[in-house]
């Protein structure tokens, strides 16, 4: 299993970044109370998009009027799920998980942000077999983290996980798909707190990117986060920490 690096966004765009997450969120909270009724004990989905709203310290407030507008159905919206396959600069490959109420919008916010930026929007299936779709459950680590790697493997592995990836700042436990719900209720009653949890698509292998191309990556996937519609963005490429230095 590659090493996985959840993209962060460049430096002096949090405060935007962390509002633009507030209104997917928002949104996904909506959607899965429209979808599964109102009770996050009842409603996964909902209980899972509660849960990431919290981890980004989103306001209650905003929680409540997402679930509250969602009950009252008068003005409700219709939203589905896209998958939109594409290539960045370089050839690497991206999807990107949109949630829409509109999808002939949001198919050409997505082609443009793709074509203005060195890549092109792809058919359905173009960079899928790149992926594989797996439970990822992130876990932070800290300098005052003290505990035994290969005990958390073990104990993560016991839980049902398939791996454990360890790197500096976290600990990925991945999981299938239809394990994550168990191992995500094991490692939280054994008392972990997670940083991201969800799945996601995980790519089987990564590119080192450089020079224009990463510039042009970053500034894509900037794109797409800037944008409502889309949830999430997949991708394969990796840029080393002295490129992201000198990109400033």
């Amino acid at each position: 299993m590659p090493k996985f690096k959840l993209f962060a966004g460049r430096k002096g765009k949090a405060d935007q970044a962390k509002n633009n997450q507030f209104v997917k969120l928002g949104r996904e909270i909506y959607v899965q109370a429209r979808r599964g009724g109102t009770n996050p004990e009842a409603n996964y989905g909902l209980k899972s998009a509660i849960a990431s709203a919290r981890a980004i310290q989103m306001p209650a407030d905003n929680i409540e009027r997402a679930i509250k507008k969602a009950a009252g159905g008068a003005d409700s919206v219709d939203y589905e799920d896209v998958l939109y396959e594409g290539y960045g600069p370089g050839g690497v490959a991206v999807m990107v998980k949109c949630l829409t109420d509109n999808r002939n919008r949001t198919a050409a916010d997505v082609r443009s942000i793709f074509g203005k930026r060195g890549g092109n929007l792809g058919e359905s299936g173009c960079v899928a077999y790149m992926f594989d779709q797996k439970g990822l459950l992130v876990v932070a680590r800290d300098d005052d983290d003290n505990r035994d790697e290969d005990s958390f493997i073990m104990e993560a592995l016991e839980a049902g996980a398939e791996d454990v990836v360890i790197n500096e700042e976290s600990y990925e436990i991945i999981t299938a798909p239809e394990d994550f719900d168990t191992v995500k209720g094991n490692l939280e009653t054994a008392g972990y707190a997670f940083e991201t949890a969800g799945v996601r698509w995980l790519p089987q292998n990564t590119v080192a990117v450089e020079g224009d191309n990463a510039d042009k990556l970053l500034k894509m996937m900037e794109a797409f986060d800037d944008n409502d519609d889309v949830q999430d963005v997949y991708h394969n490429f990796e840029i080393s920490d002295d490129e992201m230095n000198r990109l400033g």
